[in-house]
């Protein structure tokens, strides 16, 4: 056996002593090293100290109990220290670009640049729908951005970096390429169109860069596909082409100003278009128009097939989705539909969303971390009356009870509700738990929200 060791260490010795470092040429060997060194200081790490909601014991809110016990009353807040990274988008005014879940409710934002300073920052606008941020850096000088590249030039196959921070261990450097563009219904954010790569993306990458080998920004690394809780080679970033629209919103309003087309949709399938004679096989569905809307005006009735929307080809809900939803109020659009058969071209004109959404823990502590509204006649064809879930903050009460965007709440703790001010009379923080009966797309069920 000491010979079989001994010629294993020499072929060891021998492999390694193999391995060139130069090409054939005499040239240095391929390196990312030089774009790295060049687009690094501009991905920046994010600390955060926020105030958040802890899960109460409904006995330690009796103060009865904590009377007879001489329990001391349970803090219903903790402070909570968090880490993600971000990408500084335009040097001389100091914004930089981030997910909006790694700075929701802070208090404090500290960004730690690459060459050790540490400033202040401040949060100018957040859109929980595509979960972005852009911060502003105080008294900031010397900084390097990042370019952006069209993220919709980019190929399945392209190779990609991905730069970040994760678990808070400092800049980190992955590499993949891409493995999927335009992925939706993954029931992370309410607009989804991500890039997918097998770049290592980790807890604590969320905010971080992912670049082409240019050094270009292609996306905002925002999550992972982890089912126990690590990398498994599927991550997913924003893609550019949609983070700069909702950038820009951000920085002059300080908000997204989402528009509507007010039109329900479904996804066409072979067997809805030969009932509507239409020989497409890609395309949606108009389910429903919403009256006095930009879509009635244009004059779009429910069967039609939207193909396009400026040029650019509609192949699920989603799409049109994220076309309306990211168009600024006001902006034309060019609508490439099917009716009986035939082509046509409508343009509408997107109009403002209208009425805005209230924060569930404005009527009661359950019902943390979901946006509500009341439900506009004709804007959904499975439900006529109710409040609507706009949306839900992942890990949140409402999300860990089972609320979701777009769901219907008709009834609370027994009673039926048809608007806000009806949910709001019907909720009471006094009980241990709130039961709602919830519509979903024409499926009705309960939720106990505690």
């Amino acid at each position: 056996m000491a010979w079989a060791a001994a010629l294993l260490l020499a072929f060891s010795q021998t492999a390694g002593a193999a391995l060139p470092d130069r090409t054939p040429s005499g040239g240095a060997m391929p390196s990312l090293a030089p774009m790295i060194e060049s687009v690094s200081p501009a991905v920046v790490n994010i600390a955060v100290e926020a105030q958040v909601r802890q899960a109460q014991n409904p006995l330690m809110q009796d103060p009865f109990f904590r009377r007879f016990f001489d329990l001391p009353e349970q803090a219903p807040t903790r402070r909570a220290v968090a880490a993600g990274s971000g990408v500084i988008v335009d040097a001389d005014n100091g914004y930089v670009l981030t997910n909006a879940h790694v700075v929701r409710n802070a208090d404090k934002i500290e960004v730690t640049l690459t060459d050790g300073r540490e400033l202040s920052a401040e949060l100018v606008g957040q859109d929980q729908e595509v979960d972005l941020a852009v911060l502003k850096l105080e008294s900031a000088d010397d900084l390097t951005q990042v370019t952006l590249a069209d993220s919709s030039l980019m190929r399945v196959g392209d190779f990609v970096v991905a730069i970040g921070n994760p678990f808070g261990l400092g800049q980190t450097v992955t590499s993949g390429i891409v493995s999927a563009l335009g992925r939706t219904g993954l029931g992370i954010e309410g607009y989804e169109n991500f890039i997918q790569t097998d770049a290592s993306i980790n807890p604590g990458n969320s905010g971080g860069a992912l670049v082409n080998l240019q050094g270009e920004l292609v996306g905002i690394n925002t999550a992972i596909l982890a089912p126990a809780g690590g990398n498994v080679g599927i991550g997913f970033a924003i893609p550019t082409s949609m983070a700069e629209n909702v950038m820009t919103q951000l920085i002059e309003h300080g908000e997204v100003r989402r528009g509507m087309l007010g039109v329900t949709v479904q996804d066409l399938t072979d067997e809805l278009a030969e009932a509507l004679n239409v020989e497409a096989r890609k395309g949606v569905v108009i389910t429903n128009v919403v009256g006095d809307s930009a879509a009635a005006k244009a004059g779009l009735k429910a069967g039609d097939v939207v193909q396009a929307v400026d040029g650019v080809p509609v192949n699920r809900a989603s799409d049109l989705r994220n076309k309306v939803g990211l168009s600024p109020v006001g902006e034309k659009i060019e609508l490439n539909i099917l009716r009986d058969g035939k082509e046509r071209q409508v343009t509408a004109v997107i109009t403002e969303s209208g009425e805005k959404a209230s924060a569930g823990n404005a009527i009661s502590q359950y019902l943390e971390g979901a946006d509500l509204r009341n439900l506009r006649e004709g804007e959904l064809s499975h439900a006529d009356k109710g409040v609507l879930v706009e949306k839900v903050e992942r890990n949140s009460a409402a999300w860990r009870a089972g609320l979701r965007r777009g769901d219907v709440i008709i009834n609370a703790n027994r009673k039926d509700i048809a608007n806000m001010s009806e949910l709001q009379s019907a909720v009471t923080d006094k009980k241990a738990a709130l039961l709602l009966r919830v519509n979903r797309d024409g499926g009705i069920f309960f939720v106990v929200v505690r």
